[in-house]
């Protein structure tokens, strides 16, 4: 049947579409109409001849997609002498290698279905110097299961090769400037040319390809002499050796070799087939009232040392679940207890236990368990159940469902008259861990720059909501300090400095806080913090955030007056004799689907005024992956290269590849470049992250783990 009528098939859903030279979902060097499953991270390293290129790519929603690229191209000024402003270090050759970034933006306007190809529009480099600056339309279809083909239309550098016209005008000269502009006005103008090509699954494992490319590298090619391009054919192996891994090898335009890796993972799903944790305790069913009436007797209520008692029989129960009893307030049917979740990333599965070891704890006569999380001595939320329902419910077939509908969760009130535990303050907590700090995509010689080194870290809570605490680093290996310095562009040094601190600060003081974190009622949370609030600077920070906890969005409001600390990262301020007052006002929404906005507009530590739109997506197991955009009052110019601060951000849950619960998170921040501009005070504690995973979204995002 598929000989007979071929364009009736259509690609199974399930099948990851191959990706290109440019991390791109695509053919060898061009792209395709097709998307990656909805959520992959994929990370590209491609090299042929002296191109060499690596790629950040993530599958945003199942038709959006975005790529980061860093380049390199060795041997750029090969047939032309280098001008002052030539980027790079002399390689081997004693030429300099250029480098650049870009970022790429795909949208799929049509998904392949029985008649119809995938259909995907595109803008590549649409935000850089355009080196690699392109538009496309892209069109891919199978013929059989294992065979599609793919055609296209290109403009920019895509159009450079082969051109039938200008269908939409011009191409006006493009302005690189310091880069980093949109350049609307270039897209989809000027020559366009097609692109053409077709991928063949031999089996499992292996992918084979060709096309035609109309890509001319004319300025690699003709005018730098960085290699030749012989013909418009490229031809490639691919082979996959797991799920997440991928290999290729190429022969790119009639003369050079290439090879790509493609590293792909889903944050959706966890590579350890989940979380490995002990079972917890049955629900502890109460006998009827009619069967033991004496056993709902209330005298216990008057019972001088009835607190105490519960809270340590309830820290008992809870030891091996890494939750901790702060303190305790009942009646004759109600009991509230406030905890620490110390172990678990999914909130909803540390109330599932804390409400389990109630049933075993609490007298017969406690029917309604309040549990309030606490969060740096603050409560974040009240969750309040029936016992009833919990005894119920436990074995039903729909039980997280029906558990959810029974619960409430509601900002924590008033607060009642509490009894704490004597032994959960102070809270001294230290730890000894290794720390890797990572610079990437820097134009000024090896564009992957680490320190790795110790991190000792305290933190000491004198009663709820008082905390000092602080970290101090010492560097075993790296060469971050190896860097010369930025180019002053009249700016205070706020970040540009940042390889100063590197060189100098071995060993340093990361920090030191004493913060004052506040619950004020109602939906209304504070943070007061002084001292050294992070590497570069010191001074004094307040945050007040409203935050209701059934809604989706909150306001906040940050006022901090700071001073730059010596670079040798220990107790001075004197390097620099820099003061400042920053602050913003924050405007947060979380979406449907795990996508998060914020928008912060106010004054950034240089004394430039503007705003920073952050758009993220959150997934259930805890992963992060956003990507943020700051523009101020800083010019172009005065800012540097790049133009405005704008930037990627990945947060990784331990537990996601350990397969053992845990709260603790590997966060990264790749910045295409570290400017002074737009630049705002990073401090640990911030309100919004603090309170929200146990509101309502945070814990409904989760709540299948209640009774796990």
């Amino acid at each position: 049947m598929a000989l007979i009528a071929p364009t009736l098939i259509v690609a199974q859903s399930s099948d990851r579409n191959s990706l290109n030279f440019n991390g791109a979902t695509g053919l060898i060097d061009m792209p395709s109409g097709e998307q990656q499953p909805d959520a992959y991270l994929t990370i590209t390293s491609g090299h042929f001849g002296p191109v060499s290129r690596t790629t950040l790519s993530f599958q945003i929603t199942p038709r959006m997609s975005a790529s980061f690229r860093f380049m390199g191209i060795r041997q750029w000024n090969a047939q032309s002498a280098c001008q002052p402003d030539c980027s790079g270090e002399p390689d081997s050759d004693g030429y300099p290698t250029y480098y650049d970034r870009s970022f790429d933006f795909r949208y799929q306007l049509l998904k392949e279905s029985k008649y119809v190809p995938a259909f995907t529009i595109g803008l590549q480099d649409l935000a850089g110097t355009g080196v690699l600056s392109g538009e496309f339309v892209a069109a891919t279809k199978h013929i059989t299961p294992d065979l599609k083909v793919t055609a296209g239309l290109g403009w920019g550098r895509l159009g450079s090769y082969g051109s039938i016209g200008a269908p939409f005008g011009d191409r006006d000269p493009i302005d690189i400037g310091e880069g980093g502009n949109f350049n609307a006005g270039q897209w989809f103008r000027g020559d366009a040319a097609p692109f053409a090509g077709v991928e063949w699954r031999a089996n499992d494992r292996l992918t084979l390809k060709a096309e035609y490319s109309s890509d001319a590298y004319y300025v690699e090619s003709e005018r730098r002499g960085t290699f030749d391009r012989k013909s418009p054919f490229n031809f490639g192996a691919e082979y996959t050796v797991n799920e997440w891994f991928q290999i290729g090898g190429y022969y790119m335009y009639g003369s050079e070799l290439g090879i790509a890796a493609h590293f792909t993972m889903n944050p959706k799903n966890r590579p350890m087939g989940g979380i490995k944790d002990g079972a917890p305790d049955p629900v502890k069913v109460r006998p009827t009232r009619a069967a033991d009436p004496e056993a709902y007797s209330t005298d216990w209520v008057t019972q001088a040392d009835a607190a105490s008692i519960l809270i340590i029989n309830l820290n008992k129960r809870l030891k091996g679940d890494g939750v901790e009893v702060e303190a305790i307030s009942y009646t004759k049917d109600r009991a509230q207890v406030r905890i620490r979740n110390i172990r678990y990333d999914a909130e909803a599965q540390a109330i599932g236990r804390v409400a389990r070891a109630m049933s075993y704890v609490m007298p017969e006569s406690v029917e309604v368990f309040e549990i309030v999380p606490m969060v740096a001595g603050m409560p974040a939320s009240k969750v309040e159940l029936r016992r009833s329902d919990l005894e119920r419910l436990e074995h039903s077939p729909t039980a997280s469902d029906q558990m959810r509908a029974a619960v409430t969760v509601s900002n924590p009130g008033a607060r009642p008259q509490l009894t704490y535990d004597a032994e959960k303050f102070p809270d001294f907590r230290w730890s000894l861990s290794p720390y890797n700090r990572i610079r990437l995509f820097d134009q000024r010689g090896s564009p992957f720059k680490m320190d790795v080194g110790a991190r000792l870290s305290a933190r000491y809570e004198f009663s709820p909501g008082w905390v000092l605490e602080g970290a101090a680093v010492k560097r075993v290996v790296g060469n971050l300090a190896n860097v010369p310095p930025t180019i002053d562009t009249g700016l205070q040094p706020v970040r540009s400095d940042v390889e100063r601190y590197d060189a100098n600060g071995d060993p340093a003081i990361e920090r030191i806080t004493l913060s004052k974190y506040m619950y004020f009622g109602g939906d209304v949370y504070g943070r007061l913090s002084l001292g050294y609030l992070e590497r570069m600077f010191g001074g004094v920070s307040g945050e007040v955030l409203y935050k209701p906890v059934d809604r989706k969005w909150a306001l906040g409001a940050e006022l901090n007056y700071v001073a730059q600390r010596d670079s040798d990262g220990m107790l001075g301020f004197s390097e620099y004799d820099y003061q400042t007052v920053s602050g913003h006002v924050s405007a947060y929404y979380a979406f449907a689907e795990g996508y998060h906005a914020q928008l912060d507009v106010g004054r950034y530590l240089a004394g430039d005024i503007g705003a920073t739109l952050s758009l993220d997506r959150e997934f259930a197991n805890g992963w992060r992956v956003g990507a943020f955009a700051t523009k101020t009052n800083v010019s172009a110019d005065d800012f540097g290269s790049g133009s405005f601060d704008k930037g990627i951000r990945l947060e990784v849950p331990l537990a996601w590849g350990l397969g053992t619960p845990g709260r603790k998170t590997y966060e990264t921040v790749i910045r295409p470049f570290g400017r002074d501009g737009g630049a705002r005070l990073n401090i640990e504690g911030r309100l919004y992250d603090t309170v929200r995973d146990y509101h309502t979204s945070g814990i409904d995002d989760q709540w299948g783990r209640f009774w796990k």
